[in-house]
C-alpha cells in the first residue's frame, strides 16, 4: 500500500462518515490528505493529521473526530492496526500483504513508476543556461544546465509536455566586446581593456582566420563584422557541444537578435498599448509596471528612439505565450535577483499571472575545492572555471549529481577529491553501487533460474517493510520535487534508498545458500530485489546520471 493508496482510503473513510452522518464537514470532504512515515518505528507505518485538520470544521474534539475515522479503518481491507496518538494524530500500521503488494506494483508500472499525468499535458517552456556565446559554459553555468534538464525531466514525467529553450544573446555590448577581443587576438595585439581574456579567445579567432584569411586585414568595421558573425558561430558551436555531451538536449535556440529583426518588440509595445500599459513621458516610452509590483515604472523605448533592454523582454515573454506555451520557467543566476519584480510586473501587463504563466528561479554560485581549496583554473578561460573542468576532474555522472544535490538556492561547495572517489563517501558512486548490487543479485538468481514472484504476505521482516516503504514513497518524492521546483529532493530520496536496500540485503537473505532448495521467501525478495532496481533506476535517470549493471 503507497502513501497515495492509503490517503484514498482515509478520504474513502471521511466520506462515509460523512455520508452516514456521524460527521459534518461544511466545506466537504477533502481529495487528499497528508499522509507520511512516522520519525519513530513504533508509531505505525504511516501517520496522517487529517482529524487535527478536519475536527474543527466538523465541530468536534480532535480525538473523538480521529477515533471516527480510526475504528472505519481498521475494518479496511489491508490495514492491521490503527492507534489515536496526541491531540489527534493517526498512526496506520499496514499488514504485511498489503505492504508487500508494493512491489508487485512497481514491477508492473516499471519504467513509469514514479511518473504520474498530474501535468495535464499542460506545455511548459524551460528556459535555462541562456550563457552569452562569448566564453566556454562556465561552473555556474553548468549548474543551471544540470537543474534545468533535470527539472524539465521532472516536468515530463509529471504530465508536463516540455520545451527545454535557450536564449541565444547575439545582440548587444558583450558580442561588441567579445568580437573586439578576437579581432585583437587575431592581430596579435592586446586584450581591449574591457575585453575577454584567455587562451580560447586565441583558439576562436585562429579558427575564423583559418576560414577566413585576409579578414585580421580588412578596415576594422569590416574585420569586426567577420570576426562576429564568425566568431561567434565558433563559440556557440563550442558550448551546444559541450551541453550535448553533458546529456542536456535542447529543442530550440532562440535567437535575441530575431526579436529586433522580426519587429517582435514592436508587436508586444503594440499590445501592451493595447492594454492601457504604455505611456508617454519626457520623450520617452513607459511601461506601467509599478501598479503591477514593480518598484517604479520602466523606459520601454528611449529617448533616442531605440529600445531598452526590457523591450526585448516583453518580446520574448510574450512571443513565448504565442507560441503556445501555458507555463514559461526562467532559471537565473543570483546576479538576476532584481530581475524578478519588474518580470512578474510584465507578465500581469499581459493580463497572466505571475507565478503561473511566469516563474523565475533563482539560483546561487558554485566552487570548485581540492584539498580544501577553492580551484582555481588555468589560461585557455582566463582564470574562470568551466563545466569541462568539472567533468575532466570527476567524470559526467558524478559531475551532474554533485551539481543537483543541493537546494538551487544555497551556495554549492563541489570537492571534487570528494566526488572523484570510488567509495561509499561519494554520493552518486553509493546509489549507483546499489543499482549495481541489486543487478548482480538479479543476474545471479536468473543463472540459478530462479524467477522473482509476487507473495507480499511473506515480507514480514523489519528490513523489508522499511525498504517497502521506502519504494512507496518514491511517487510523492517525484510529485513534490517538481511541484517545489527542487530536483535535489530526487537525489536525497536516492540516497535514503540506497541505504535502506543496504540494510535489508545485510539482514535478509536472499539467494538460497548452497543445497538449500529455492523457496517462495526467496521469490518474494527477489521481487523486492528487482522493485529496488526499478526505483532507483528511475530516480536516477531523472538526473540523467547511468545507472550501470556492474560496478
Amino acid at each position: 500500500m503507497t502513501p497515495e493508496q492509503l490517503s484514498d482510503l482515509i478520504v474513502a473513510s471521511l466520506a462515509d462518515l460523512s455520508a452516514g452522518g456521524a460527521i459534518t464537514l461544511p466545506s466537504g470532504v477533502p481529495e487528499t490528505v497528508t499522509v507520511e512515515r512516522p520519525r519513530q518505528r513504533g508509531h505505525g507505518d504511516y501517520a496522517t493529521n487529517a482529524a487535527l485538520r478536519l475536527a474543527k470544521q466538523a465541530g468536534m474534539p480532535p480525538r473523538d473526530f480521529a477515533g471516527l475515522v480510526a475504528e472505519r479503518l481498521r475494518s479496511a481491507d489491508g490495514i492491521s492496526g490503527v492507534d489515536v496518538a496526541g491531540p489527534g494524530f493517526l498512526n496506520i500500521t499496514v499488514d504485511a500483504g498489503a505492504q508487500g503488494a508494493v512491489a508487485d506494483d512497481i514491477v508492473a508500472a516499471g519504467s513509469a513508476y514514479g511518473g504520474s499525468e498530474e501535468g495535464g499535458k499542460q506545455k511548459v517552456n524551460v528556459e535555462f543556461v541562456s550563457a552569452n556565446p562569448t566564453g566556454p559554459v562556465t561552473l555556474a553555468s553548468a549548474r543551471w544546465a544540470a537543474v534545468g534538464d533535470t527539472l524539465s525531466r521532472l516536468l515530463e514525467a509529471s504530465g508536463y509536455l516540455v520545451s527545454r529553450e535557450y536564449y541565444f544573446n547575439d545582440h548587444g555590448a558583450q558580442i561588441d566586446r567579445f568580437s573586439r577581443s578576437l579581432l585583437a587576438s587575431a592581430r596579435h595585439q592586446p586584450t581591449p581593456e574591457d575585453g575577454y581574456p584567455g587562451q580560447y579567445v586565441a583558439d576562436v579567432a585562429a579558427a575564423v582566420v583559418a576560414e577566413h584569411p585576409e579578414a585580421p586585414d580588412l578596415p576594422d568595421d569590416e574585420a569586426l563584422e567577420v570576426f562576429r558573425e564568425n566568431g561567434v558561430g565558433v563559440m556557440f558551436a563550442e558550448i551546444r557541444q559541450t551541453l550535448a555531451d553533458f546529456r542536456v538536449p535542447f529543442d530550440t535556440y532562440f535567437h535575441e537578435n530575431d526579436l529586433y529583426e522580426s519587429g517582435a518588440t514592436d508587436r508586444a509595445i503594440a499590445r501592451l498599448r493595447e492594454l492601457g500599459n504604455i505611456y508617454e513621458k519626457d520623450g520617452a516610452v513607459w511601461l506601467a509596471t509599478q501598479k503591477y509590483g514593480d518598484d517604479k515604472d520602466r523606459v520601454i523605448v528611449k529617448s533616442d528612439g531605440h529600445g531598452a533592454y526590457i523591450s526585448g523582454d516583453a518580446a520574448y515573454y510574450l512571443d513565448k505565450r504565442e507560441r503556445g506555451f501555458d507555463r514559461c520557467l526562467i532559471l537565473l543566476g543570483a546576479d538576476h535577483h532584481g530581475y524578478v519584480g519588474r518580470m512578474m510586473a510584465l507578465c500581469a501587463a499581459f493580463g497572466d499571472e505571475p507565478g503561473v504563466n511566469l516563474e523565475i528561479i533563482i539560483g546561487q554560485m558554485v566552487n570548485l575545492l581540492s584539498h580544501g581549496s577553492v580551484v582555481r583554473m588555468g589560461k585557455r578561460t582566463g582564470n574562470i572555471v568551466t563545466l569541462l573542468d568539472l567533468v575532466e576532474a570527476v567524470g559526467i555522472d558524478a559531475a551532474r549529481y554533485a551539481l543537483v544535490r543541493n537546494h538551487i538556492e544555497t551556495n554549492l561547495d563541489i570537492d571534487v577529491d570528494l566526488w572523484a572517489k570510488a567509495t561509499s563517501d561519494n554520493p552518486v558512486f553509493y546509489v549507483q553501487y546499489a543499482h549495481a548490487r541489486v543487478s548482480s543479485i538479479l543476474r545471479n538468481a536468473a543463472d540459478l533460474g530462479l524467477d522473482p514472484a509476487g507473495h507480499p504476505e511473506l515480507l514480514t521482516h523489519e528490513k523489508e517493510g522499511e525498504l517497502l516503504r521506502a519504494l512507496a514513497e518514491f511517487p510523492r518524492v517525484v510529485a513534490a520535487a517538481t511541484t517545489l521546483r527542487e530536483p535535489h529532493r530526487v537525489a536525497r530520496y536516492l540516497e535514503d534508498t540506497a541505504a535502506s536496500y543496504h540494510r535489508f540485503y545485510d539482514n535478509c537473505r536472499v539467494l538460497p545458500m548452497g543445497d538449500e532448495e529455492p523457496s517462495d521467501l526467496h521469490r518474494a525478495r527477489l521481487r523486492l530485489v528487482e522493485a529496488t532496481r526499478i526505483v532507483l533506476a528511475n530516480g536516477l535517470g531523472l538526473l540523467a546520471v547511468s545507472a550501470p549493471d556492474r560496478m
